[in-house]
């Protein structure tokens, strides 16, 4: 049986990481897309359920918490930069 502080990690990371790499993809997508900026936003905003819904699934599908915190955070540092930097400038 699961320890309750190991469930509460998964539901935060599910949560919160979920959270964070969508807003990231999202943001990222809507920088990158080479479609006109009003298109960009509609399209990043459509895809940004696909990152949410993976990593709920992929926090109460990893070995630990610890590895599902890990592994959400690594991919929402990529997009999360991109965002940071403000690349591409228009």
């Amino acid at each position: 049986m699961a320890r309750p502080i190991d469930i509460i990690g998964r539901v935060l990371a599910a949560l919160l990481g979920g959270y964070a790499l969508s807003y990231a993809v999202s943001g990222a997508l809507a920088l990158l897309l080479p479609v006109p900026r009003p298109d960009a936003v509609y399209i990043s905003g459509m895809l940004a359920y696909l990152p949410m819904t993976f990593a709920v699934l992929w926090a109460f599908a990893a070995r630990t918490a610890l590895r599902a915190w890990a592994w959400l955070l690594a991919l929402a540092a990529p997009p999360a930069a991109v965002l940071l930097l403000g690349w591409p400038r228009p």
